[in-house]
């Protein structure tokens, strides 16, 4: 499956640089969202380098998913495509 980066985790006045907001192709509600819970996903960085996170949990009622990286995430990653696995 393929996804894009869509914003940082963020609160008011914090944003979390390792958890991502991340829009997935085809899911468009709440509990498809809930069933990619678990699933891993990847990142290629332009230098060729690959970031994995997982699938934590759903986020809003739109479809979108809350993703944890091994580390922070650039915010060039914006707006980049991903593949769930």
């Amino acid at each position: 499956m393929e996804g894009t980066i869509v914003n940082f985790r963020r609160g008011r006045k914090t944003q979390t640089t390792n958890q991502m907001i991340i829009k997935v192709k085809d899911t468009d509600t709440k509990e498809k969202a809930a069933g990619l819970v678990g699933r891993k996903v990847v990142w290629k960085s332009p230098a060729d380098k690959e970031i994995k996170g997982e699938v934590r949990a759903a986020h809003g009622n739109k479809g979108t998913v809350r993703v944890l990286f091994e580390t922070g995430m650039p915010g060039q990653s914006i707006g980049e495509k991903v593949t769930v696995e």
